[in-house]
């Protein structure tokens, strides 16, 4: 059976209307109009988005599982209705089209029905660390002039909501807090309730209101943003719009072949880049697989998880990926399911890819280098009796990479310069940061990546360190 999306009309843009909503959002830097031609006749952006993308998911592919975690299991077709009625109730509270809203949620099913949900509500995520706290979180409501947040009333260690309240007495603008708790635990907001600056806090469980029509929306806007891996001091605010990412998800998970088959676990934060779209959570549901979420990376509740749920496809850190290698002997899981694991950071060793093969003989290993910024790179998947070729290769046909020396002229094939990049799915500037994009784009658009790098023989992409700090 043929199980491709289909379109659900008015949501989305179509070519011809391209041109109307290059100008992306006030403080946004636009793709130049040669580009967006480029990119629209080469297929690879297609103007519809990602929550609308969600309700064509769920038309195909209704009662197959979307999300777990733990207990929890929700269809494709549960899902599309959790959104849209959460949407209607971000309306009712006051959440407005183009407003900001932080979410700062950990890895559990509300976090993909909140930021589908904002989004279908004509709002823009601003997806936020649950490490933050308050000088970050702060900084961020600044300088998006944010009007909510979305995150734990408490979570272990952390009161999230004196944090809120804090920053609601300092910045006029935030003025709606909605508190997530886990599954059945009380939350200490009976109802809507006002603190003395004006702010108004709710459970996030009782933002739902009856579904209204879809508004109509542009994806040549902005879908969300995400934070820079390199922020220094001052937060840098990616803007990811619904026809990049959509694309960056497609592509990673054609890239690994993903199938409505698999099953795809995260031992990562959800709003890390890999873990929401190389294919990550996004790419998982464009193909109609269940995206397993773990709030805890220990190995113990992840090695679980994938026996459980007989998961095929993981992705995690170097941070997390000994910890899990070290377990394995011990702890005995049966992760033979597991065909792909991808790895962020440091290249794998051939020695992870045996003790892995071990216990799933069928799995390789993926070096996998995300940014929020783009570009993303893949290197090629080596199992337990393979040597990993070095280097990787960018995620999509239409990504431009270049290696420069100092003065930004190109250093010959071999030679170790900063990676430079431009393409479709890599942003042509931070958020209300001209000085910033000054220092960290060209003239022409690209992307200084801050990446020490050489290419190899055959043109793959090695990244050796950091350019100095004081570039």
């Amino acid at each position: 059976m043929d199980h491709k999306p289909r379109a659900v009309v008015g949501a989305g843009l179509c070519h011809r209307d391209r041109k109307r909503s290059v100008s992306m959002l006030d403080g946004c830097t636009p793709w130049p109009e040669e580009f967006v031609d480029r990119y629209w006749s080469a297929g690879l952006w297609r103007g519809n988005t990602l929550d609308n993308l969600l309700r064509g998911w769920a038309l195909a592919y209704g009662p197959r599982t979307a999300l777990v975690q733990g207990d929890i299991r929700l269809t494709y077709a549960a899902l599309n209705r959790r959104v849209d009625r959460r949407a209607a109730g971000f309306r009712l509270r006051g959440i407005r089209p183009g407003q900001r809203v932080l979410v700062q949620l950990p890895s559990v099913p509300e976090f993909v029905v909140t930021v589908f949900a904002l989004m279908r509500a004509g709002a823009v995520p601003v997806l936020c660390p649950l490490a933050y706290r308050t000088p970050e979180v702060a900084g961020l409501v600044r300088l998006t002039q944010a009007v909510g947040h979305v995150g734990p009333a408490a979570y272990p260690g952390f009161d999230h909501t004196a944090m809120t309240a804090d920053i609601a007495a300092r910045w006029p603008f935030l003025r709606r807090v909605f508190t997530y708790e886990a599954p059945g635990t009380a939350s200490p907001y009976g109802g809507l309730t006002t603190d003395p600056s004006g702010c108004q806090y709710a459970p996030l469980d009782s933002i739902d209101a009856a579904p209204e029509p879809a508004l109509p929306q542009s994806a040549d806007q902005v879908a969300f943003f995400l934070l820079s891996a390199d922020t220094p001091a001052s937060p840098r605010l990616v803007p990811r719009t619904h026809n990049d990412y959509a694309y960056q998800a497609r592509a990673a998970a054609e890239r690994v072949a993903l199938t409505e088959d698999d099953v795809y676990l995260s031992a990562l934060p959800a709003e890390s880049p890999l873990g929401l779209g190389c294919p990550g959570i996004v790419g998982t549901l464009s193909v109609g697989g269940t995206v397993v979420l773990v709030e805890d990376p220990d190995p113990a509740a992840c090695l679980t998880a994938v026996e459980r749920e007989r998961v095929t496809v993981a992705s995690m850190g170097p941070d997390v990926a000994r910890p899990w290698l070290d377990a394995l002997p011990t702890a005995r899981p049966d992760v033979s399911t597991l065909r792909l694991v991808q790895l962020g950071g440091a290249p794998p060793h051939r020695a992870d890819a045996e003790r892995i093969g071990g216990a799933a003989p069928g799995c390789r290993i993926q070096h996998v280098l995300a940014k929020a910024e783009g570009p993303c790179l893949l290197g090629r998947p080596v199992g337990p009796d393979e040597d990993a070729a070095p280097g990787a290769r960018p995620l999509s046909p239409d990504d431009q990479l270049r290696i420069v020396d100092g003065a930004g002229r190109d250093v010959p094939a071999g030679e170790v310069g900063e990676l430079l990049a431009r393409g479709p799915y890599t942003p042509r500037g931070y958020y209300r940061a001209p000085e910033e994009n000054v220092r960290s784009f060209t003239p022409d658009g690209y992307l200084r990546t801050g990446d020490l790098a050489r290419r190899t023989p055959d043109g793959a992409v090695v990244v050796t360190g950091r350019v100095p700090a004081s570039r």
